[in-house]
């Protein structure tokens, strides 16, 4: 019977493989970064497993809800982990893919009152949620009261439409805006987990790109 060794890489060693794959100097900054992601849903998550893969050094992770049945196809979480609070489930999560990531969690709904609070230490914001109303109230927040920060948000991921559709587009000189613009769930009837993870990596590569210094048109 063959015996399973756990090795978790030493920090020096996980920071040197990340600097042979994205080079010394943008490995750098990737690991000098603080991205907020408020909603740990399907976009959230995914986000958030991407910054992590890539080396971002700190990610701040807020959301209010439970994992329940229905998150799991779309979702960066386990069956064994339905109940739990997403914060607390996907920063054990992300602590095993990346053990030497800094994460800060906040268990709670954002709101135009706490906002400005828990996103100050963000350079980067990525706007993750699912409802049109919440969306626009972080919008709306972070550009009015936060421009210094960078906003990623997304709007059109569901249904089975083309992957072709979902792009990115910069709205402002700090603001990005992920998706095809129009596909909700209302309209759609579904959220099918490899458009919601396109538009997730869509977010996640802007920022690393933002990080890098490249910026859209």
């Amino acid at each position: 019977m063959w015996e399973v060794v756990e090795l978790i890489p030493t920090k020096e060693e996980w920071n040197k493989a990340l600097s042979e794959r994205h080079g010394e100097q943008l490995q750098k900054v990737f690991s000098a970064a603080a991205v907020a992601i408020c909603g740990l849903g399907g976009l959230g998550s995914n986000i958030a497993t991407s910054l992590a893969r890539a080396g971002v050094g700190k990610l701040i992770l807020i959301d209010f809800d439970r994992v329940d049945i229905t998150n799991l196809h779309r979702q960066q979480y386990k069956a064994e982990q339905m109940g739990m609070h997403k914060t607390d489930a996907l920063r054990d999560n992300l602590s095993e893919i990346a053990p030497y990531i800094d994460l800060e969690i906040h268990t709670v709904r954002v709101t135009e009152e706490n906002g400005a609070h828990l996103l100050q230490g963000a350079d980067i914001i990525c706007e993750a949620f699912d409802d049109a109303e919440s969306k626009a109230m972080l919008t709306g927040l972070v550009l009015e009261k936060m421009p210094d920060k960078f906003l990623v948000a997304a709007s059109g991921m569901a249904g089975f439409g083309s992957a072709n559709t979902i792009r990115t587009r910069r709205i402002a000189k700090r603001f990005y805006l992920c998706g095809d613009g129009v596909s909700d769930v209302q309209s759609e009837g579904s959220l099918v987990s490899s458009r919601v993870m396109l538009c997730a990596a869509h977010q996640a590569h802007t920022v690393l790109r933002i990080l890098a210094g490249k910026f859209e048109i």
